[in-house]
């Protein structure tokens, strides 16, 4: 007799069977050009797990008056995007003139692969730069960009073949957002998980002349088949923000989560069900949520710098818990990042607080009780990363510290200013990136790459 229930299992066996070897296979023809091969890639935005910290475990010597060790310097394009590093190659989008261009090289020695262009007349309404504002993301032979007009692109990774691309704004009608498009996407399985923001019909030409009245008609998150672009699913009415999705499992099951415009929504991402939307946002028109949230088991932080300050929530399928919330009643909020991501480390959160420059200060706070540990003013906003007990704040003037962690104090045990030892000028807003001992970082227009490993004498 047939037995169903034993054909389907083996079936589904020689499906997972065939797409492990695919995936072997695919990465196996990409090229290691890695001299060092003892660390570890950064393929997208905020490093291997989204969350600003690096799996390395090699020390850092404390630097000089001169910094660390320069490896090489180029100049680059204008973008306010990090650069991603895969098996030896580095990535970096940004904009010349008319053309928006993705870049390969070696990581290691700047030697130009290949480059892909295509033409843009992104102009940003508030006058700030009018390159890319996204990371590239790179999963085994394709590497993916995302535009500030919403366009995204599915390219080779060995030569920058075209794959496939999408109007993502035109097809799902996306208002244009205060500084374009700024959220980059995430691969999760088989999906490229994108922040859109699709909205209904209406004549504003941009949020702000809308004063931000634009319903969504929900596309707010767009899950594509990262292999052929095809739409498999679209969730939420909310409008896109400047955070970036982040990925996790919690009992067993996986989840994303995305800070979007109007706050903080968690889906399954393979299904895209979603189980909670937590509004959470500053009622300003120009109130913009950047920061990425920081996944802590069950927990979730969230936090931005116009206003109503941070939330952390238990979560749970279909709903969440409320642990703590900055109070609007409150003058001083516990935490007010702005468009760089927090740092968990042992129960305690580090990061940059401040809207502006002035008044802007490191910060260490309790993750279950919002209580601050410590808060030193430092008057310039700053991303951190971190690297085996050592924090590295790149702050955008181009103050580049080494910092113990420590949630009695700020502990700094090396400083350099950059933009006087290289040149780099402001803003240095690019968070940093850390890949097999080198640390990459980008200013207006330049792109630098420096040797953390100890010194050999």
């Amino acid at each position: 007799m047939f037995d169903s229930s034993k054909w389907l299992l083996f079936s589904t066996f020689l499906f997972v069977l065939f797409v492990s070897k695919t995936y072997v296979e695919t990465n196996s023809q990409i090229p290691d050009l890695r001299i060092r091969k003892t660390g570890s890639d950064w393929p997208s935005f905020l490093g291997p797990s989204g969350d600003g910290k690096s799996p390395e475990n090699f020390s850092i010597d404390p630097w000089g008056i001169s910094g660390p060790s320069l490896v090489w310097q180029t100049k680059i394009g204008e973008s306010y995007g990090a650069p991603a590093i895969s098996r030896g190659r580095l990535f970096i989008f940004d904009r010349h003139q008319n053309l928006a261009r993705l870049s390969c090289m070696r990581s290691e020695k700047k030697e130009l692969l290949w480059q892909f262009e295509y033409p843009t007349d992104y102009k940003d309404i508030y006058g700030y730069n009018n390159g890319p504002r996204t990371c590239p993301v790179v999963d085994n032979d394709r590497v993916y960009i995302y535009g500030p007009k919403g366009i995204l692109h599915c390219l080779n990774v060995l030569d920058g073949a075209l794959r496939w691309k999408i109007d993502a704004s035109s097809r799902f009608n996306v208002v244009p957002n205060f500084f374009g498009v700024g959220s980059t996407p995430i691969i999760e399985d088989q999906l490229l998980i994108v922040q859109v923001g699709g909205a209904l019909p209406t004549k504003a030409r941009d949020v702000y002349l809308a004063q931000g009245r634009i319903a969504g008609n929900g596309s707010g998150v767009v899950a594509f088949d990262k292999m052929s672009g095809e739409v498999v699913y679209q969730v939420t009415d909310e409008l896109a923000s400047y955070a970036s999705p982040i990925l996790t499992t919690i009992d067993h099951r996986r989840w994303c989560f995305m800070f979007t415009r109007g706050g903080l929504v968690g889906f399954n991402p393979l299904t895209g069900q979603i189980d909670f939307q937590y509004p959470w946002r500053d009622r300003k028109l120009e109130s913009v949520n950047a920061s990425n949230p920081v996944v802590v088991g069950d927990t979730v932080f969230i936090s931005e710098a116009y206003g109503v300050g941070s939330s952390v929530l238990q979560v749970y399928p279909r709903g969440y818990k409320i642990i703590w919330n900055d109070l609007s009643s409150r003058r001083e909020k516990t935490m007010m990042l702005h468009w760089n991501t927090a740092i968990h480390h042992q129960g305690y959160l580090y990061g940059c607080s401040g809207r502006h420059t002035q008044g802007s200060s490191l910060r260490c706070v309790e993750l279950q009780t919002g209580r601050v540990m410590w808060s030193d003013p430092i008057n310039e906003r700053t991303s951190l990363l971190y690297v085996n007990e050592r924090l590295i704040s790149l702050g955008e003037f181009g103050r580049l510290m080494l910092i113990r962690i420590n949630p009695e104090k700020l502990d700094v045990i090396s400083s350099v200013q950059l933009s006087k030892q290289h040149g780099l000028e402001y803003p240095l807003w690019a968070a940093p990136v850390l890949s097999n001992g080198f640390l990459y970082i980008r200013g207006k227009d330049q792109l630098l790459c420096f040797d953390l490993t100890p010194s050999k004498n």
